[in-house]
């Protein structure tokens, strides 16, 4: 199957490759739900791996009703972002022959991702230590808001994650209202920390033969991944705030305005910023002692960001950063998602792929417009085997594959 195709300006095709996927043969029964679970599951089925949803019946996975907006049919896009390359079987866990059915499916599986809150699987007699015991193999990666100790009982919303983990702190105009991330991004963080942990537990099973309890969480995750920001507290006792665009120890690096919209120049070095000065057509600026080294210029920022937007007013974003990137100044302006779409298009890079309504094994499913996998391998490309699925279209598919261990 190709699904290179002609699209619109800033939608891209990409082969899904030939051949095996790099985790070919890898089953992974997932019980996630909303988005931290479904990214990690999606993107190791991107790569080969055979994804078993498993769905409440009726309802399915939580972000089937999050619309407007939705495709065509009217399935909800959030829920078609995150789901694609799996299967999906419908379960009744609170029947004992769903549960029955759901140990059935763990055992033909490496792989198990549920995003319960903390103590339902056990309860359900699915916890870590019940089924690890029955397959020693097996990798449980267990995703939670904020671990399943104390934090047990709060519930794991990326809004509520980015509030209280210090991220909307730093995120936003000074003087002004806390904002979150345009998108749920403590979830997408976490979900590829549980990629990565999952990856990490299955190399050392195919060593040792022995499975593991891979545990993540939003906060956990967020911390981690505040990095600079997280680091000059833990190291110098710097509680940073909110600079809006600005960045607390480079400058320039933040947006600027041009005469029509936005324009970002993100200056890392000193030699940039000479070249800068030149591009803009203010040469001495890089010779004032208040812009000579990045340090005089942290501290004299205001002055150097007024002197800029001043120049930078004189024409607009896309003749700016034709102009800067010629110099070597790492410069773009600030896009709609169209325009980032086309852009990547203009790069060559991949962008928007279609998965044709034909699916493998005979299961026919709707066509697909998806985002690419950015993860790029020379051997075992990511592929698009799967649209996402209708709930419970591969029930009995399932059912009927994993009746030998009920």
């Amino acid at each position: 199957m190709d699904t290179q195709h002609d699209a619109p300006d800033g939608w891209t095709g990409i082969p899904d490759g030939a051949g095996l996927g790099a985790l070919e043969g890898l089953r992974i029964a997932d019980f996630s739900r909303v988005l931290a679970g479904p990214y990690a599951t999606m993107l190791l089925a991107d790569l080969g791996a055979d994804v078993v949803k498993v769905e409440r019946p009726g309802i399915g996975d939580d972000t089937r009703a999050w619309h407007p907006p939705t495709d065509d049919d009217g399935t909800s896009t959030y829920f078609l972002s995150v789901n694609r390359n799996k299967k999906s079987v419908v379960l009744d866990l609170t029947t004992d022959a769903g549960l029955e059915q759901a140990r059935a499916l763990v055992a033909e599986c490496d792989v198990l991702v549920e995003n319960f809150r903390p103590g339902t699987m056990e309860r359900l007699g699915l916890g870590p230590r019940e089924l690890r015991a029955r397959h020693p193999g097996l990798v449980y990666c267990s995703i939670s808001g904020f671990g399943s100790g104390a934090g047990a009982a709060i519930p794991g919303y990326d809004l509520l994650v980015q509030a209280v983990g210090g991220l909307m702190s730093v995120t936003g105009d000074a003087g002004v209202e806390p904002v979150k991330a345009g998108v749920a991004l403590v979830d997408v963080i976490t979900g590829l920390h549980a990629s990565l942990g999952i990856l990490a537990a299955l190399r050392h099973r195919d060593a040792t033969g022995e499975g593991q309890h891979v545990e993540v969480n939003l906060l956990g995750s967020l911390l981690s991944a505040m990095v600079n920001q997280a680091s000059a507290f833990a190291v110098a006792g710097v509680v940073p705030g909110r600079m809006g665009n600005a960045h607390p120890s480079i400058a320039p690096y933040e947006t600027f305005p041009a005469a029509d919209r936005p324009i970002a120049i993100a200056v890392g070095n000193d030699r940039q910023f000479v070249a800068l000065a030149g591009a803009v057509g203010d040469p001495g600026l890089a010779a004032d002692d208040r812009f000579r080294t990045n340090a005089d210029r942290v501290v004299h920022r205001a002055a150097l960001r007024e002197i800029l937007s001043e120049r930078l007013r004189a024409a607009g974003a896309d003749h700016w950063s034709a102009v800067l990137l010629a110099a070597g100044v790492p410069a773009g302006p600030v896009n709609t998602l169209d325009e980032a779409f086309a852009f990547a298009h203009k790069l060559g890079l991949p962008g928007i792929v279609d998965i044709p309504a034909a699916a493998v094994d005979g299961v026919v499913g709707k066509p697909a417009r998806q985002i690419a996998n950015p993860i790029a391998l020379s051997g075992t490309p990511a592929q698009y085997r799967l649209p996402p699925p209708r709930l419970g279209q591969h029930t009995t598919e399932i059912l009927h594959r994993v009746s030998d261990h009920t």
